[in-house]
């Protein structure tokens, strides 16, 4: 059940970007969207697209991208820079792409709210190069 699993991670940022990623592997909008603060100056920027600002943007963008399934997507190379009220978290998103390895430079910025850490930015773009050795062969979004 979504709002279960939402409960449980009031603890970190970092629990909330694992369970932001772990919505993405198993195509889970729902429980994506609950991980959004409620904000409406939220944004969101997939790679590629237009900047999405507020729930009704984002969820029907990230819905699109969900309709076929899962991303599988990990996050590494986590660099985080956080104080008692924000967290901000560069990641490297490995991906595999028509069977060619490529990779995703991601930010991802937390607010703490009442109920816990939440998602105000997710910016994601292509990264330039080959994919770091460490990144893990995913699916992009």
């Amino acid at each position: 059940m979504p709002t279960k699993r939402v409960k449980q991670l009031n603890g970190s940022a970092a629990e909330t970007e694992a369970a932001f990623y772990d919505a993405l592997n198993r195509a889970d909008l729902d429980t994506l969207m609950s991980l959004w603060a409620d904000d409406d100056e939220i944004v969101c920027v997939h790679p590629g697209g237009p900047r999405l600002i507020g729930h009704a943007a984002i969820r029907t963008s990230w819905a699109a991208i969900l309709e076929h399934g899962g991303l599988h997507i990990v996050p590494t190379q986590l660099h985080e820079t956080h104080n008692l009220m924000s967290s901000v978290h560069t990641v490297v998103e490995g991906t595999t792409a028509g069977g060619e390895a490529a990779h995703l430079v991601a930010t991802n910025v937390y607010v703490k709210t009442p109920r816990g850490w939440r998602i105000v930015l997710h910016h994601a773009s292509v990264a330039p190069g080959a994919a770091p050795a460490d990144s893990h062969s995913q699916i992009l979004h």
